[in-house]
């Protein structure tokens, strides 16, 4: 895990040619949420395509995108869950990043199941039966994602001791649940909306009366100091990039289903001129 950690550091260092770089070029970090393949795509291609930058997207952990973000190895990024999941990064990098606020309103973290299985709260997992039947396991994602400290928080909070929080990935969580979910079986995994999972498969939130995971979010789109000044249209238009779950849904279920990233994006753009013209409305 610290490897993983270290590496992802190294590759948004060692992209950088500092944060003032010359030219119209702009270094997008990401996580490879589902969510955030798709937005930062959809971001890539108006900026090359509508304003004629070179766009360079940095995969990394989430602690290393805040990061690379805060010390101007990264430009922008537009994957920033708000208030909570992504708390604990935002307390430490506030003074070093600009927030300029939600790109996307209406996001939801929690832990979720499929609608088949007859448990409906947090709390049900404390059940010896349903425990059994999880193997007490609670399927999650890459380690150092804020679902996963919010997960590790209500294992704690919930007294579920008896249970691991497995780590993978965002992909890998998804094949576990398809997998599960055709065959029919219990399963319990880090959840969030929007998701593709969502709209292929029928699965509900277990309720959280403790609120860990907090109510609904946003996801903000932050840029590192500087940015305004040294490519003003590209901030501009990071200023006024706005789109709804509905849309992000759209480019996600069309990467499930097969198409490229790069393609969805492209797809979901040209069908949608009315809104990419309102991101770069005033650009010169």
């Amino acid at each position: 895990m610290l490897l993983s950690v270290v590496l992802a550091v190294a590759l948004v260092a060692g992209c950088s040619t500092g944060g003032g770089a010359k030219g119209k070029s702009v270094k997008l970090a990401y996580v490879a949420w589902d969510s955030e393949i798709a937005s930062t795509n959809v971001a890539k291609y108006v900026l090359e395509s509508k304003l004629g930058y070179k766009v360079e997207m940095l995969q990394v952990d989430a602690g290393p995108m805040w990061a690379g973000i805060a010390d101007g190895s990264a430009d922008a990024m537009v994957a920033a869950w708000l208030p909570g999941t992504h708390a604990s990064y935002l307390e430490k990098y506030k003074s070093s990043v600009e927030d300029l606020g939600a790109n996307l309103k209406g996001t939801k973290t929690g832990l979720a199941v499929p609608a088949y299985m007859k448990i409906d709260s947090i709390e049900d997992l404390k059940k010896a039966d349903v425990s059994a039947s999880l193997n007490n396991q609670i399927i999650g994602i890459e380690p150092g994602a804020g679902i996963m400290m919010s997960t590790e928080k209500a294992v704690a909070d919930y007294s579920l001791s008896g249970y691991k929080l497995v780590e993978s990935s965002s992909a890998a969580m998804a094949q576990e649940l398809q997998k599960a979910y055709k065959e029919q079986k219990p399963i319990v995994i880090t959840g969030w909306t929007p998701h593709w999972m969502f709209a292929k498969m029928d699965l509900k939130y277990l309720a959280d009366p403790k609120g860990v995971y907090g109510g609904e979010e946003e996801i903000h789109t932050l840029t590192r100091k500087g940015l305004k000044e040294d490519q003003p249209n590209a901030y501009k238009f990071l200023d006024q990039f706005e789109w709804t779950p509905d849309d992000m849904a759209k480019v996600m279920v069309a990467i499930q289903e097969g198409k490229s990233p790069e393609d969805a994006a492209k797809e979901w753009a040209d069908a949608n001129a009315d809104k990419v013209n309102a991101w770069i409305k005033g650009i010169e």
